[in-house]
């Protein structure tokens, strides 16, 4: 009887409704999400708190709610649930992921989205059932749905094994109920003239000191918010927050009306402020005295004392940056012809070129003032995003060169040549020279230490700026002033002769090397047929220098051409990329039915799959489709070039990415004549990788 009754209780547990506090994982086998609750039961059937769970593999990410540049956050639909009655998505912080320039927003590895339910009756059994849709990306993204079940009985409410890790993520959840923590006078947006920027002031309380701030900006949908720049008061606790943006211009009604969303991230702190805009659009900017501008993640606030120890210690440490080391050859030459002279020489000499140092960061330093009382954008090493100044140093590079090879050498002025008398060497003026050669050569550089003295300097005003950058001029001037303090390590040296010369003609390679850099950088900014075209007219001028001895009073006018030819050819053969909204005219509408009688008709098909979600795709976009070789190729007759817009579901594009066993984009494939059944093309495209299949399309 005894066994029989427990056999009885068994079976009547078995049959017995049992309830979990999780779903099954669906998903992918790179990301999987399921449905979790922090109780075991409805308690008072409010404020119930559940999670979306999402695991990622490595390098796989979900989006917060305003995703960036690309992608899609999770959305939800409750629809098919029982004993329901409305639920509200939690937004936990999100990281900062940027590729190739563009910027998304979301979380990598795990993340719980907190969900805060309400059930229509308490005393009745919750059915939840969840569609859920959601973007999940790598180098590919895949666009998921999944439907996922959860069932809660009635009763006291008992905590689940979830609860501990919902309100770990829910604590990420930016406060709305902690603005007390801030003034909030002083958080309205003033729009810059440009209506392309505008900065936020914030002041917290007395308590909170900014460490680590970051900020998230989100308006209408026709506005795109960009990382932001932070500046802090020597307090650090007031805050501006430069933030650039697009799309005024599509906005139907003033900005002015608009209310914002600003998310403030510092350490574990996060706040959600709701901000205006000024009623003047061109209203005052918030004054940045006092303030130190340091990025959007870097905020240390400095006294100027430490900032001058800053840029002292930079400077001298770019002496041994890779763009200052070309310079060592005019260095080493210079320490060797002064080897037997007299200390008075070595002093004066070395001394000039010290001077030549300072002169050039006052120039530099003068010039970013008058560019940032323009309101011009500023910054270290500016001048190298100009095309005609890399042409210019690249031509000053090759004579140095050609001097150092001895196919030339340069005459002096009189009065430069008067003040060299005293030197067994160059003059004074060549001394000069070289300490303003390193100069240029050091702006792109950026050493330990610098990033920050040039930050602080020029955030702040006239005399900031000019200490800052006399302070580098000075690190940077320091072997120099050491050897004229001790003329003995020089005139120590062996003293000059004939090895100098083959010296001479192996330190001339490091200019040389110079001069390829300099090339590698304008090829970004002007394509490779200018970046060849100025290469050949460099070696054309080597080669005129070695034999202007042959050609006599010709190689003048000859190397006049070249110097002209410099700065007109490349810039002409320059690579422009077009206007996004022109290039996106390229593209017809994907019908697969039709990719067939185009190839019959003998043209070739690119078909690719996209979405407005998949930033993969728009780097594809931005750095092959949409400029250069494959842009004129894609334009040329007898291409065709089709557009499968998968940004909301299709299930013809869907069908057909699996006609590949494919699931996921960017997808791209060329059809034609010589590969009727389609080319397909890595996930991250080359220039070549389209040419090329292009070509084999073609037959």
């Amino acid at each position: 009887m005894k066994r029989f009754l427990i056999l009885l209780a068994l079976t009547l547990f078995s049959i017995s409704p049992s309830f979990a506090t999780s779903s099954d994982w669906q998903g992918i086998d790179k990301t999987q999400v399921r449905l979790i609750s922090a109780s075991q039961t409805l308690g008072t059937g409010k404020d119930l708190l559940l999670g979306l769970q999402f695991k990622m593999a490595e390098d796989w990410k979900v989006y917060w709610r305003s995703p960036g540049d690309a992608g899609y956050p999770p959305e939800v639909d409750w629809k098919a649930s029982e004993n329901f009655d409305q639920a509200e998505m939690r937004w936990p912080r999100p990281e900062r992921f940027e590729v190739l320039g563009l910027e998304t927003l979301g979380y990598k590895k795990e993340v719980v989205y907190p969900l805060v339910l309400q059930a229509t009756d308490p005393s009745q059994t919750l059915d939840l059932n969840a569609h859920v849709r959601f973007l999940t990306c790598a180098e590919i993204c895949v666009p998921v749905e999944v439907d996922l079940s959860l069932t809660l009985p009635a009763g006291k409410s008992e905590p689940s094994d979830f609860a501990q890790l919902i309100n770990k993520y829910n604590s990420q959840v930016p406060r709305r109920d902690a603005l007390d923590q801030l003034d909030l006078q002083e958080t309205t947006l003033y729009v810059a003239t440009d209506k392309k920027r505008g900065t936020v002031r914030l002041k917290t309380a007395a308590d909170w000191v900014l460490t680590d701030p970051d900020a998230l900006l989100e308006g209408p949908l026709e506005l795109a918010f960009f990382k932001p720049k932070i500046a802090l008061s020597e307090d650090q606790k007031t805050a501006l927050i430069d933030v650039p943006f697009d799309g005024l211009q599509f906005l139907e009604k003033p900005i002015t009306d608009e209310t914002l969303t600003l998310t403030l991230l510092d350490g574990m702190r996060a706040l959600e402020i709701h901000t205006k805009v000024a009623q003047e659009i061109n209203g005052p900017v918030p004054s940045v005295e006092g303030f130190h501008a340091l990025g959007a993640t870097e905020a240390v606030s400095f006294s100027l004392m430490s900032i001058i120890g800053f840029a002292l210690l930079g400077g001298l440490i770019l002496n041994l940056m890779p763009c200052v080391l070309p310079v060592l050859s005019l260095k080493v030459l210079g320490l060797i012809s002064h080897g037997g002279a007299q200390p008075s020489v070595v002093r004066l000499s070395f001394l000039a070129s010290a001077v030549g140092i300072l002169f050039s960061f006052m120039v530099l330093a003068g010039a970013l003032i008058a560019l940032k009382t323009s309101g011009a954008a500023i910054g270290w090493g500016i001048q190298f995003q100009q095309p005609l100044f890399l042409i210019a140093l690249a031509l000053i590079v090759i004579l140095f060169a050609a001097n150092m090879w001895g196919l030339f050498e340069i005459n002096l002025p009189g009065w430069m040549s008067s003040l060299g008398a005293r030197s067994q060497s160059k003059g004074i003026g060549g001394h000069f020279l070289t300490g303003a050669f390193a100069t240029l050569l050091a702006t792109p550089c950026s050493a330990p230490f610098l990033g920050t003295a040039v930050g602080f300097a020029l955030s702040q005003g006239t005399f900031e700026i000019i200490i800052v950058f006399a302070a580098l001029g000075v690190g940077l001037a320091l072997p120099y002033i050491a050897i004229a303090l001790f003329p003995g390590l020089a005139t120590r040296l062996p003293k000059p002769g004939p090895w100098m010369v083959t010296l001479r003609k192996i330190l001339a390679l490091a200019l040389i090397a110079t001069a390829v850099w300099l090339l590698t950088v304008l090829w970004a900014q002007i394509g490779l047929d200018g970046t060849l075209a100025l290469g050949a007219i460099l070696s054309i001028l080597m080669i005129v220098f070695a034999l202007k001895a042959k050609l006599k009073a010709a190689h003048i006018p000859l190397m006049t051409a070249l110097f002209l030819a410099a700065f007109i050819v490349p810039p002409l053969l320059k690579q422009e990329a077009p206007e996004r909204a022109e290039a996106e005219k390229l593209w017809i509408k994907f019908d697969q039915d039709k990719i067939s009688e185009h190839i019959a008709n003998g043209q070739v098909v690119f078909v690719d799959v996209t979405a407005e979600w998949c930033i993969t795709c728009q780097v594809n976009k931005n750095i092959v489709l949409y400029q250069g070789d494959a842009y004129e190729t894609l334009q040329s007759d007898g291409v065709i070039a089709m557009k499968a817009d998968w940004t909301n579901p299709n299930q013809k594009i869907a069908d057909y990415l699996a006609s590949f066993k494919k699931f996921a984009i960017p997808f791209n494939a060329v059809y034609g004549p010589g590969a009727p059944d389609g080319i397909v093309l890595p996930e991250l495209l080359s220039e070549d990788d389209v040419l090329d299949a292009i070509s084999k399309a073609k037959g």
